[in-house]
């Protein structure tokens, strides 16, 4: 973890709740994907937690939903703001883990954490496929960019207007040969991809956080092999470790 001052140079509208920002500063804490930052925001008590989208030389983005006040003053502002900010938080994904044709399932504000990871596995001359769920087409976001890198891409809509009608499980069901799966959505659709997966893999959990870095106990959850901590343990834990 390394604290910073990070300076913002783009905070741009993806859909009508889903924010893109670009920091610039320092980005040596960050060494995994999956991993979040947790960023003061004048006029709030605790600190928003974010999970890295992309990391750069000397920069990196953050998509988030707006979803209340602390979010809706991010996506006020400007460029050239600067933000005190809490980076390298959190285990993150273990690339190491994939085999060669990994499987990434990310739902809404779950897909960010993903690119990363899929930016390292493609370098890495893994076969990618990413499955992007959402719940109509005005929601979707990134899946150019998934493309872009060289990924094969599958989108789920729960209503059907755009890509797979259904979630993202009945995206999986349509594959075979994955070697070993990484996922980030809501819970309700953990657990359903935990049904639903044929290999090994890790979670990544979302969890309201008080201190972002372990200290509080507030994120702490209950695993196999006794309490952890979402903030520091996690947010990614392993398959075969998560109690439901």
């Amino acid at each position: 973890m390394k604290q910073g001052i990070y300076t913002v140079t783009e905070n741009t509208a993806l859909t009508a709740d889903v924010m893109r920002m670009t920091l610039a500063g320092d980005v040596s804490a960050i060494t995994r994907p999956g991993q979040f930052l947790n960023i003061r925001l004048d006029g709030f008590y605790l600190r928003r937690p974010i999970s890295v989208c992309s990391v750069e030389e000397g920069a990196l983005t953050i998509l988030y939903k707006i979803v209340g006040r602390g979010t809706a003053a991010m996506a006020a502002l400007q460029p050239g703001a600067r933000l005190d900010v809490l980076a390298g938080l959190g285990n993150g994904f273990d690339p190491a883990k994939s085999g060669d044709r990994p499987l990434l399932i990310g739902g809404g504000v779950g897909v960010p954490p993903l690119y990363q990871l899929a930016k390292e596995l493609v370098r890495a001359g893994r076969e990618v496929t990413a499955i992007l769920g959402f719940n109509r087409a005005d929601e979707v976001f990134y899946e150019a960019e998934f493309r872009a890198l060289g990924a094969r891409v599958l989108v789920t809509t729960a209503d059907g207007s755009y890509g797979i009608r259904g979630f993202v499980t009945d995206a999986m069901r349509t594959l075979d040969g994955y070697t070993f799966f990484y996922t980030c959505g809501p819970e309700p659709m953990l657990r359903a991809v935990d049904a639903a997966a044929k290999t090994g893999g890790q979670l990544s959990f979302e969890s309201r956080m008080g201190c972002g870095f372990g200290a509080c106990m507030g994120c702490s959850c209950e695993t196999k092999y006794g309490a952890k901590r979402i903030c520091r343990d996690g947010p990614v834990l392993e398959r075969e470790e998560i109690v439901w």
